[in-house]
């Protein structure tokens, strides 16, 4: 989710993150006036398009590209890993008007989507997109175990009786995720191995889904997937896996609707519930977050076929009110509990879409039901969203977990954006891990301190838990889009029921940050380079050159584009969301005296009038560029192309210039600029229903645009324009990646093949110079100063040489998306990936001029 800087209680207004100026508090309207759980849907419904529009991508397509990878042959050099270290959110040096500093989460990492542990010591941590990650020591200490895998991002992981390791992949938060996976695999010895493909089960029936749960029942694995509910033995894992239940089998692959626009939200399963004491019983929650018609619960009826339940107590049935669902079972089969979010309430109550938390005191998933929490009652056990706009659950369809206690059947976590607990069966709870500590009178802003006199809270949005012991000492694991903390299970809280005993698991050891950019720039002060980013969920990072063994975080809220000035790393534009740009000319650094004294802000708020529209303005995470001629000509690309002149000197969004409209519903999706000349490439609608993209090119001073007809020759595809790059020795030859995948996998009209295209006239020709690239998402483009071609892709980098045609992988990265490459003051070339980090590589070791670095992973 997207934090945004909130008020603390007994202090004066903190402004919005990229904002207005306006006191926001979590969750509450953000810079375009969207509400921030709409916000978090849009913007991971938009990386899906990039990658899926103009239709739905085939089952395979993932796995072709990473065999086609992985065959082509090598460059010269290694990567470095730049940000393996410890990242810190509440760097006190950063404590400035635009960071969450202060909100009491401490070290963190990127999303976490799934959690395992044992009695011995081992904690399983599946990320979002940086693979599946292993501690021996109860957290910290971290091994990647799933490197070698052709899909990177964690949907589910599961213990079996036996000890084996299972994984879903392809992150399935209901959010029609870019991130497909390539299947299930299991790892007989989890403690000392790593996955492989060979590890996989069955045959290539769960290529390009996504995973959301995975059941144990009888001698059976059930996996609750975006292609329905589908088991598999787990005595023999070589067959292929059955399909037990699609509600809308017309829409998957091969199906006479499998092109349309709403069949990835067709047969989307949460979870699966099997009764403990008869595994014949099984419930099935299937249901979109927005709502279908078929969504509700489904058994299976006496002549085998799959019927909608009618009654189940307090949970609901009906489709109106059934949408993302959690199970969780008690370790001695005696009580079930379920999370229920409610696609009706999503729509009608802003304040939470919550139904419910229920349990079934029979230990039958088929009941009867009862409620035993509602969004008003979390709130009144210590939560820090307990207003009547704000509650807990309003994004209860992107964050969900449940766990209980394996040695109490009424000792229940439950994950919603803060950890909340029951020790007596939902009668009364507690919110041991709060949303942040900005909101309470404990809280306190001195950096001295990490938040007042506050214990540490975890990060927000709580997607997995489990429980697990070393030494005999039980812990409880929370994974969220922060990474990992625990605590002990009986574990201490203060007098408002929030634990002070939370431990980042996040120790510098695990990187699975999800970096949208990178900026690097010289470090005046302590020299070197200074490295900065943004991220999904984690702000900016900064990395002071040769001086810092820790990250600080000098921006809050979702970081989007960065630009860093090349000569000068403390110079800084980061954007938030919808184009709320914030800039910085000492690297935000700041002790929080603002509070008393706004004269003493470091970080000012420079958003392009655009961002007011909110989504209708902007792309969630916009375009935001330099002229490479000119570093105090800015470009930024919304409905309109702005333009700016006073680089980071800038002060008011009223410095912002429209150069050109792109027209009605229209939003840029890439731009570059050189010597005053600017393209801008656009979407709209750019999602699969109507999908349209173009490019436009004129003049930073309003002269001499015009909107290229794309495409002219029949070269350039109907697919998502991710990345130009201008060479800048001659501003009409220009680079354009193509995201997506080629007609051969994504089935929408026009998808055509083809990710690197070349023009030498300012776009009016193109020319496909894509040759032995593999048919992989292409996300961004650099020109490296001997002329080569650089490309990041969704699955690692790859180079074409000055003079050469052919593309050839940069060392090795694993299946991880790259979303964009800048060149440091360095000599070398930085690599922004969305779940592994930031990485670099000499620049010199490319062309084969010196035998390149050693891999410091």
């Amino acid at each position: 989710m997207t934090l945004t800087v909130g008020s603390p209680a007994g202090a004066a207004p903190l402004p919005h993150a990229g904002g207005t100026g306006s006191t926001v508090r979590p969750l509450d309207k953000g810079d375009g006036g969207d509400d921030e759980s709409d916000s978090i849907q849009e913007g991971a419904d938009q990386r899906a398009e990039a990658r899926t529009a103009p239709g739905v991508v085939a089952p395979g397509a993932f796995t072709a590209a990473w065999d086609a990878m992985k065959a082509l042959p090598a460059s010269g050099g290694d990567w470095r890993h730049t940000t393996g270290l410890v990242y810190n959110s509440d760097d006190p040096r950063y404590r400035d008007t635009s960071s969450n500093s202060s909100a009491g989460m401490g070290d963190v990492t990127g999303r976490m989507s799934a959690v395992a542990a044992d009695d011995q010591g081992h904690v399983y941590a599946g990320s979002a997109g940086g693979g599946v990650w292993r501690s021996s020591t109860g957290g910290g200490h971290w091994q990647p175990i799933s490197d070698q895998l052709p899909s990177q991002a964690t949907g589910a992981l599961a213990l079996d009786a036996q000890g084996r390791l299972w994984l879903g992949t392809g992150e399935a938060s209901t959010n029609s995720d870019a991130y497909l996976g390539s299947g299930v695999y299991v790892l007989d010895h989890p403690a000392s191995g790593k996955f492989s493909t060979r590890s996989r089960v069955g045959g290539s029936e769960l290529d390009s889904t996504t995973i959301h749960e995975l059941r144990f029942g009888g001698n059976k694995v059930w996996a609750a997937t975006s292609h329905g509910v589908w088991s598999h033995s787990t005595t023999d894992l070589s067959g292929p896996w059955t399909l037990e239940f699609a509600p809308n089998p017309d829409y998957l692959p091969g199906g006479k609707l499998a092109n349309d626009p709403s069949a990835p939200y067709k047969n989307l399963a949460n979870d699966i519930a099997i009764d403990a004491n008869d595994p014949s019983k099984v419930v099935l929650a299937i249901g979109w977050r927005s709502g279908d018609p078929t969504n509700g619960f489904y058994s299976k009826a006496a002549d085998g076929s799959w019927q909608r339940a009618s009654s189940l107590g307090d949970l609901p049935t009906d489709a109106a009110n059934v949408g993302e669902v959690t199970f969780a079972r008690s370790a001695d089969g005696s009580r079930y509990y379920a999370i229920d979010q409610s696609p009706a309430l999503q729509t009608s109550n802003p304040a939470s879409a919550l139904d419910g938390i229920f349990v079934s005191k029979s230990g039958s998933p088929l009941g009867p039901w009862t409620r035993i929490a509602d969004a008003t009652k979390l709130g009144n056990s210590g939560s820090a969203l307990n207003t009547a706009s704000q509650l807990p659950g309003q994004q209860s369809w992107y964050d969900q977990s449940l766990q209980v206690d394996p040695t109490d059947p009424n000792h229940v976590w439950a994950g919603l954006e803060e950890v909340f607990e029951t020790k007596d069966g939902g009668t009364s709870w507690s919110t041991p891990g709060p949303y942040w500590n900005f909101n309470f009178p404990c809280w306190s802003i001195d950096p001295t301190k990490q938040s007042g006199s506050c214990p540490q809270t975890t990060h927000p949005d709580q997607h997995a838990l489990a429980v697990g012991s070393l030494n005999g000492k039980p812990y409880v694991v929370a994974g969220n889009d922060g990474g990992l903390y625990s605590r002990p299970v009986n574990g201490q809280v203060d007098p408002l029921g929030h634990a002070t005993d939370w431990k980042s698991l996040n120790d510098g050891t695990i990187d699975t940050l999800e970096y949208y950019s990178v900026g690097v720039g010289k470090d005046l002060t302590y020299g070197g380079v200074s490295v900065t980013g943004g991220m999904q969920d984690n702000g900016q990072s900064m990395l002071r050159g040769g001086h810092d063994k820790v990250m600080g975080s000098n921006f809050g809220g979702d970081g989007g584009g960065t630009l860093t000035d090349p000569a000068n790393g403390c110079n800084i534009a980061q954007e938030y969301v919808y184009l709320a740009v914030n800039v910085t000319q000492n690297c935000a650094v700041n002790d929080g005296s603002y509070l008393t004294d706004p004269s003493k802000a470091t970080s000012f708020s420079v958003a392009p009038p655009d961002n007011a529209a909110g989504p209708d303005g902007a792309r969630f995470i916009a375009p935001l560029a330099a002229d490479q001629q000119n570093s105090n000509l800015w470009v930024a690309g919304g409905r309109h192309v702005w333009v700016q002149t006073q680089g980071y000197a800038i002060r008011s969004s009223t410095a912002w210039q429209s150069a050109f409209d792109l027209g009605d519903g229209h939003l840029a999706t890439a731009v570059a600029a050189s010597g005053g000349k600017v393209y801008a490439a656009w979407c709209g609608p750019c999602d699969v229903k109507g999908f349209t993209r173009g490019l436009a090119v004129g003049n930073a001073d309003g002269t001499g645009w015009q909107q290229l007809t794309l495409p002219v020759d029949g070269t350039v595809p109907n697919r998502y324009l991710a990345g130009l790059a201008v060479d800048p020795k001659n501003s009409s030859h220009v680079y354009l990646a193509v995201n997506g995948f080629s007609r051969a996998w994504t089935g929408g009209p026009g998808a055509g093949v083809g990710h690197v295209f070349e023009s030498t006239d300012a776009g009016a020709h193109w020319s496909d110079i894509s040759a032995n690239l593999p048919d992989v998402p292409a996300d961004s483009l650099a020109i490296t100063p001997s002329g080569g071609l650089a490309l990041a892709t969704d699955l690692g980098v790859v180079y074409r040489p000055a003079g050469q045609t052919g593309w050839e992988r940069v060392g090795h990265l694993p299946a991880v998306a790259v979303d964009e490459l800048q060149i440091g003051a360095d000599g070398r070339l930085y690599a922004a990936t969305h779940g592994r980090g930031i990485w670099s590589v000499d620049l010199c070791a490319l062309d084969g001029n010196d035998q390149g670095d050693q891999n410091q992973q």
